[in-house]
């Protein structure tokens, strides 16, 4: 099996079932992963969900593990640029060979799960893949995180050292639930029995969530119980901030932007400081870990004429959480956005706090197998609704072609709103245009 046959099998699993009225899905991965000889119990754990914030606080706490001198495995989704992506040691994703030699090795397992249990989907099959190599390169510890809530996610059959859950919004509410409390009990499925969970999340979502600990016999720390955050005087396009917790005080220097990450990492740091001592990383190892982050996608920022942002905020929380990063970051220079969002997604609510800045828009699809972009036409028209004027330009390369030439030399074009659309643009940005990146 090459790496394009490897690809190719996956595209044709993307049949995610995951849902309230299937309960049986993790019946199933339970099954998967018997069946590969339970890889994913093989090295301690730990586990970090939440609506947004849950792949880079996953990614921070990884950073300074590996920064410990500890060998790290990192498991987030979604992925931008290749599936090998899914599965990290040490921030270097698994080999396009090694990817397909593990999945050819996994195929005798999967159909025996889809003769008696049903196919693994094309998540449940990626996830499991990342735990196989784990096990066979030895890692002394793995950050995985949570794909869809949690109750029935997939990641819900690890016993992790510590779970994380950052916030909780309106997101995939066709699974989770209409409601922030809903959708808090189901993130909270995660909590276990004398595991510590370590959670942002504020208001009636940190209520739900603490109340399943309770019920759970899994401690609760939120982490404003016990750590506060004061912003520095920072470089442009870097941040500084003092994280204040009950053991100590960390200075960071965080080559990422936005407040949000701030927070991000004062979670990350309350979870780390909960580890056992085996595991526990020094001070020392999380000013330094902190300081060499790298997250792609994540209010990503490259300086060039114009300027670019990449961000996948493919749901409300994020997009609020990028439109006020955003304001912060460049307050005195003009945005120009171009954005995609799925079919599947709140296009209100996604489009709402964007609508609000100084900004030009223009409107676009991407094509990826298993997933439909929303009419870029129908994404205008809520724009139109709201006042603002917009552009539809359908195909991708063309919609940043054209933002770019259009804007001037101090605005900030922005790429956000789709995983997919984020994965192809910055591929092509790295490939035709990036020459230096400043974090």
């Amino acid at each position: 099996m090459t790496y394009r046959d490897a690809e190719q099998y996956l595209l044709g699993t993307i049949n995610e079932t995951v849902s309230r009225r299937h309960p049986q899905r993790l019946e199933r991965m339970a099954a998967f992963l018997q069946r590969l000889g339970n890889p994913h119990r093989a090295y301690p754990t730990i586990h970090v969900g939440g609506t947004s914030g849950k792949g880079s606080t996953a990614t921070m706490i990884a950073t300074v593990l590996s920064a410990s001198g500890q060998r790290v495995g990192l498991h987030t989704k979604p992925h931008l640029s290749s599936m090998t992506e899914r599965a990290r040691i040490d921030g270097v994703a698994i080999s396009q060979e090694r990817f397909a030699e593990l999945l050819e090795a996994m195929l005798p397992p999967i159909e025996a799960t889809a003769r008696e249990e049903g196919r693994p989907s094309y998540y449940e099959t990626l996830l499991a893949l990342a735990f196989l190599d784990f096990a066979n390169e030895r890692v002394d510890v793995a950050v995985i995180e949570v794909g869809v809530g949690g109750t029935l996610d997939g990641t819900n059959l690890l016993a992790p050292e510590i779970s994380v859950i950052t916030n909780v919004g309106l997101d995939h509410t066709d699974i989770l639930g209409n409601t922030i409390e809903e959708i808090a009990h189901d993130k909270a499925g995660i909590a276990k029995a004398g595991v510590t969970l370590v959670s942002a999340a504020t208001g009636t979502a940190r209520a739900v969530i603490a109340q399943a600990c309770a019920q759970a016999g899994a401690p609760f720390v939120g982490m404003s119980d016990v750590a506060t955050i004061e912003a520095c005087p920072s470089e442009p396009y870097a941040q500084r901030c003092i994280v204040r917790t009950s053991e100590r005080a960390y200075e960071l220097a965080l080559p990422v932007l936005g407040r949000f990450q701030q927070r991000n990492a004062a979670t990350a740091i309350v979870a780390l400081e909960r580890l056992p001592a085996a595991l526990r990383p020094t001070d020392d190892a999380i000013e330094r870990g902190m300081s060499h982050l790298v997250i792609a996608g994540r209010m990503e920022f490259f300086p060039s004429f114009p300027s670019i942002v990449f961000d996948i905020a493919h749901n409300p929380d994020k997009a609020a959480s990028l439109a006020s990063a955003l304001a912060e970051t460049f307050p005195q220079r003009r945005l120009t956005f171009v954005i995609a969002i799925a079919a599947t997604k709140d296009v209100d609510g996604i489009l709402r706090p964007f609508l609000a800045l100084p900004a030009s828009f223009t409107f676009t699809s991407f094509e990826t197998p298993g997933r439909t972009a929303e009419r870029p036409q129908r994404l205008a028209n809520v724009a139109a609704r709201a006042g603002v004027a917009a552009r539809v330009i359908g195909e991708p390369l063309e919609a940043l072609a054209v933002a770019r030439r259009q804007a001037e030399p101090s605005t900030i074009v922005v790429v956000t709103g789709s995983t997919f659309l984020v994965g192809v643009l910055r591929d092509w940005w790295l490939a035709h245009v990036a020459e230096t990146r400043r974090p």
